[in-house]
C-alpha cells in the first residue's frame, strides 16, 4: 500500500516514521525547498512521548532536550504561588521534555530513508475514486497513492476536501516568543518551567536543547488581527512594557531577550469529519488548538502513532475502512483538547474578582492534564483496531 503525507511537519513526519515501520511505502511531500522549523520551542508532554517511545526515539528526545520536572510551578504576577505544574504520568513517570523544534524535527528526519521525503512540492489539489487517489502539485507534477494524509498544517489546502473550515475567531491575544540563552540569566533554576499569571496576561518559560536556551512565551491581550499563524519580527521594549511590575523573575529574564516575534492567537471549532474516503486530516490540519494546555504537537504526535497502528492491518482496498476507524477514535479527544485550549487561556488571561477561585481552578486542572499524559495511542488504536 502507498501512502503519500502531505507536509513534513512534526505531525507529518511523525505519521511516516510509524507508518513506514509497519511497512507501509510513505512518501511525504513538503512544499518548501528544505524541511525546517521556526526557531523556538515546544513542550512535549507524557502523552506525545509515549507516543515517540513507541517508535524508538525516546532516548534522542532526552539528548536533544531538556526534561521538565519537579519545581515546576504557576505563580500570581507577583511571583506568590498558586499551585505545582503536573509533569508526570498517573504512575509518577515524567516524560516531560522542552525541545527546540528544529531538533525535534531533525530527530524525526533522521529516521526516514531519503528517498521518502521529497521537498519542493506545494500540493494544489487531490481527486479520489474507487482505487487511489491522485495529487496534483504547483509544479506541474502528480502523484497516485492509496491513501492521503494531510498534515499541512492550519492553512490545509486539501481541508476542504474533507470538511467546511470553521471560521478563524481572534482571541483577543498576541503571544510573544523567542529563546535567551540560559547562561545569560544565571540565577534562573534549571529543569523546570514556570507560569506566571495576572491581570489578563501570562508569562511562561521552559528550557530546551539540553537547558542551554530558554524558550518563554508572553501573551497580552491585543485588539490587533494579524493573519492567523502569522509572526512577525516584535519589540523587546514592548514586551518588557507589558509585564512591568511583575514579579523580578521576569524582569530579569525578559532584560536578557535581544529578539523576539510575535503572532496573533485564533481559535476555531472542531471540524464536523475528519477523514473523507482515501483521504484523512492530521495535526493542525485536523484540530487547530490554542496553545495554552501545550497540546498542538502533542496531538498531531498522537495522531500519526494511532493512525499507523489502525492502518497496520489495512490494504489498498480497505484503507478508508480504516480511516473512518481513526476518526472515531481521534475526533472526541481532539475535540474536547480543543475546548480544554480555550477554557485556559479564559482561566490564564482573565481578570479574575476573585484570585482565590481562579488559582482554585488552576490547581484542580491538574485533573485534566492527568487524563491528557495517560493516554496512549498505540493501546487506545488496537482497542478499536
Amino acid at each position: 500500500m502507498r501512502c503519500a503525507i502531505i507536509g513534513g511537519g512534526i505531525g507529518g513526519m511523525t505519521a511516516a516514521i510509524a507508518l513506514h515501520n509497519k511497512g507501509i511505502r510513505v512518501t511525504v511531500f513538503e512544499q518548501a525547498a528544505e524541511l525546517g522549523e521556526i526557531g523556538a520551542g515546544v513542550l512535549l508532554t507524557p502523552n506525545g512521548v509515549r507516543a515517540l517511545k513507541h517508535l524508538g526515539l525516546e532516548r534522542a528526545v532526552a539528548e536533544a532536550g531538556a526534561r521538565v520536572g519537579a519545581g515546576s510551578c504557576y505563580y500570581r504576577m507577583d511571583g506568590t504561588t498558586i499551585a505545582p505544574v503536573l509533569t508526570t504520568d498517573s504512575t509518577g513517570w515524567n516524560g516531560m521534555f522542552g525541545m527546540h523544534r528544529a531538533d525535534l524535527l531533525t530527530i524525526l528526519a533522521d529516521v526516514l530513508p531519503p528517498h521518502a521525503v521529497s521537498t519542493g512540492h506545494k500540493c494544489i489539489g487531490v481527486e479520489q475514486d474507487a482505487s487511489r487517489c491522485r495529487l496534483t502539485f504547483e509544479n506541474g507534477q502528480t502523484a497516485d497513492a492509496h491513501v492521503v494524509i494531510a498534515a499541512d498544517g492550519i492553512h490545509s489546502t486539501l481541508q476542504r476536501h474533507v470538511a467546511e473550515p470553521s471560521d478563524p475567531v481572534h482571541s483577543g491575544s498576541v503571544a510573544y516568543r523567542g529563546l535567551v540563552r540560559a547562561d545569560s540569566v544565571p540565577s534562573w533554576p534549571a529543569g523546570i518551567s514556570q507560569f506566571w499569571l495576572g491581570d489578563g496576561k501570562h508569562f511562561l518559560v521552559y528550557p530546551v536543547r539540553r537547558g542551554e536556551l530558554l524558550n518563554y512565551v508572553g501573551f497580552v491581550p491585543s485588539a490587533e488581527e494579524a493573519r492567523e499563524s502569522w509572526s512577525a519580527p516584535g519589540d523587546p521594549v514592548r514586551l518588557a512594557e507589558a509585564f512591568s511590575g511583575w514579579d523580578p523573575a521576569v524582569a530579569g529574564l525578559l532584560s536578557a531577550v535581544e529578539t523576539t516575534f510575535w503572532w496573533g492567537l485564533y481559535d476555531r471549532e472542531p471540524l464536523a469529519r475528519l477523514t473523507a474516503g482515501r483521504l484523512a486530516l492530521l495535526g493542525d490540519a485536523a484540530h487547530p488548538m490554542l496553545p495554552h494546555v501545550g497540546q498542538g504537537a502533542n496531538q498531531a504526535i498522537e495522531d500519526g502513532v494511532a493512525l499507523a497502528e489502525i492502518l497496520s492491518n489495512a490494504d489498498a482496498s480497505t484503507v478508508a475502512h480504516g480511516l473512518v476507524t481513526f476518526e472515531k477514535l481521534r475526533q472526541e479527544r481532539t475535540s474536547r483538547v480543543q475546548a480544554g485550549a480555550r477554557a485556559n487561556g479564559l482561566r490564564y488571561d482573565s481578570a479574575y474578582a476573585d484570585l482565590d477561585r481562579r488559582d482554585a481552578e488552576i490547581a484542580d486542572s491538574a485533573r485534566f492534564r492527568r487524563w491528557l499524559y495517560d493516554y496512549d495511542p498505540v493501546a487506545e488504536a488496537r482497542s478499536v483496531r
